[in-house]
């Protein structure tokens, strides 16, 4: 067993970032030693502020460096097959960021290259290992609500979507960039693959680009139904602007499961013009950042202890493949029925 497991980001950004400051510090037996990001001051400013001497702006540098044991990818979708593949060739395991691809083919090549190069293969799911979520989870098993019948998970974010998003060739839409996580969810909680769909949309709050860019939508709902019957709801939406708030419902024959706060933290006040104010939660990256520690941590134990991941190339595939037949269900305003 390695003692300790090196790691490498590629893609300085806010959510490379993250992983890049557990591994700095938070993450045991695994730690930070390099990082790689095309614009090479951001590199250089990240691996500064990260204390660390090793940047590039080449990935293919990253794996010709011996020392390196692993990757965290997360730079942007369309680039992710082929660093997890020059990964995995250079035998260094792969933690890859939702989305995990661009289409199904591509998270095929890197699951095979995976298994080929016997390299582990994560995808960051990282709700799955939230506290509470867990705790959701182990309760279901349990039959604490009797029978799921139905999980019902949104993702509402206060940000105003950048200019790439708007393309959804690019972007994969909202479903991609917001609910991802959601299809994850609500696959994890029923234990069961999606049998149908059908996802409605439109632009409401950006309504600026529609003419350059007439198939966005900033906020989506899509009811889908599972191989073992449950039900289960997916909710997306950009630029809300009040805050962030991702929720999740677990519907049982006997009981009911609510996840999540829209509530940062726990304060109310109430004055004499009988105002009440409470905050609302910023961001994913406050909501969620033990989960993030605790994902990475998960990450480095299976490298270690050679453990199977949590998150797996699979669930990332099946997220891929829902974002796209919820992009045409919602285009063609149909019903879609997988095989």
């Amino acid at each position: 067993m390695k003692e300790e497991i090196k790691v490498c980001l590629i893609g300085a950004g806010r959510a490379g970032m993250i992983h890049g400051h557990n591994f700095a510090g938070k993450v045991p037996n695994g730690r930070i030693v390099a990082v790689c990001d095309p614009m090479g001051e951001t590199a250089k400013k990240a691996a500064k502020e990260l204390g660390i001497s090793f940047h590039y702006k080449d990935y293919q540098k990253v794996m010709e460096n011996s020392e390196i044991d692993a990757v965290i990818i997360a730079c942007p979708t369309k680039y992710h097959k082929e660093i997890a593949v020059a990964a995995a060739k250079a035998g260094k395991h792969i933690f890859c960021e939702k989305p995990m691809a661009m289409d199904e083919d591509e998270c095929d090549e890197m699951i095979a290259a995976a298994q080929k190069y016997h390299v582990k293969l994560q995808i960051g799911f990282m709700r799955r290992f939230e506290e509470s979520f867990q705790e959701a989870k182990e309760w279901i098993e349990a039959g604490e609500i009797g029978e799921v019948v139905s999980v019902r998970s949104h993702t509402r974010g206060p940000s105003k979507p950048k200019e790439w998003m708007y393309d959804i060739s690019v972007s994969n839409g909202p479903l991609g960039e917001v609910c991802s996580h959601d299809i994850d969810t609500v696959r994890w909680f029923t234990g069961s693959e999606i049998s149908s769909l059908y996802a409605v949309g439109g632009n409401y709050r950006n309504r600026e680009i529609a003419a350059k860019y007439p198939d966005f939508y900033d906020n989506v709902i899509m009811s889908v139904e599972f191989e073992n019957g449950m039900q289960g709801i997916v909710e997306g939406a950009q630029y809300v602007q009040y805050g962030y708030d991702a929720r999740v419902e677990i519907l049982g024959t006997e009981g009911i499961i609510c996840l999540g706060d829209i509530h940062e933290k726990k304060i109310m006040t109430c004055t004499k013009h009988r105002d009440l104010k409470r905050p609302t939660m910023r961001s994913w990256t406050y909501l969620f950042r033990d989960a993030y520690v605790a994902e990475d941590t998960a990450f480095v134990r299976a490298i270690r202890e050679n453990e199977p991941v949590q998150a797996t190339g699979h669930d990332g595939k099946m997220a891929v493949r829902i974002v796209k037949l919820g992009n045409e269900s919602l285009k063609e305003k149909k019903i879609i029925r997988l095989r």
